[in-house]
């Protein structure tokens, strides 16, 4: 049972009746109903903010030379190597690198978007660079073997997909499952 007057309190400072918090909200329902997160647009806004801020990352982790793989390494197979290195070039990698975070978030909304804490997000970020640096890469001309790169190439990106991983996971398990933020007080 809602009591209606707490539950326009609670309204008027952001939540909705029952103290759920309201993020990402579907429009509609009657004052008081509880509004449910829009798992596709979450998925979109997740990937995007992956995509730019890791994204950015590698560029930053490129430019201070902590890895010899260019930050545009996902646009190799697609456009001429001495173009992807010019500041144009950059930029085209990031939007690639931003539209496989939003690719990613959706496959992870779909198959683990109800797995709770950091951990399958770690080895989802994990097990797409194993797919994209021991797989895809070397055979599409992405990179080279990894057999033939530095150890601090391997680690960087390494422990950037994790964190790119971790990132896309955690969001989606604390926006999903995270029951205590939910509860009355």
């Amino acid at each position: 049972m809602v009591n209606h007057t707490q539950g326009t309190a609670e309204a008027s400072n952001g939540k909705s009746a029952g103290g759920q918090r309201k993020s990402f909200s579907q429009n509609g329902g009657a004052a008081g109903d509880e509004k449910k997160t829009n798992r596709a647009f979450f998925a979109l806004y997740l990937g995007l903010f992956a995509g730019m801020i890791w994204g950015a990352v590698k560029i930053i982790e490129y430019i201070f030379k902590f890895t010899r793989i260019i930050p545009a390494f996902l646009a190799e197979p697609f456009y001429r190597h001495d173009f992807l290195l010019t500041w144009q070039g950059i930029l085209v990698g990031w939007l690639f690198f931003i539209v496989f975070s939003i690719l990613a978030s959706f496959i992870y909304m779909f198959l683990f978007g109800k797995v709770k804490g950091p951990w399958m997000g770690i080895g989802y970020g994990i097990g797409w660079w194993c797919l994209l640096y021991l797989a895809i890469g070397p055979w599409t001309g992405m990179m080279g073997w990894l057999y033939y790169s530095d150890w601090n190439t391997i680690l960087t990106d390494f422990c950037l997909f994790l964190l790119w991983g971790m990132f896309i996971g955690y969001s989606t398990a604390f926006e999903f499952t995270e029951e205590h933020s939910r509860k009355p007080a």
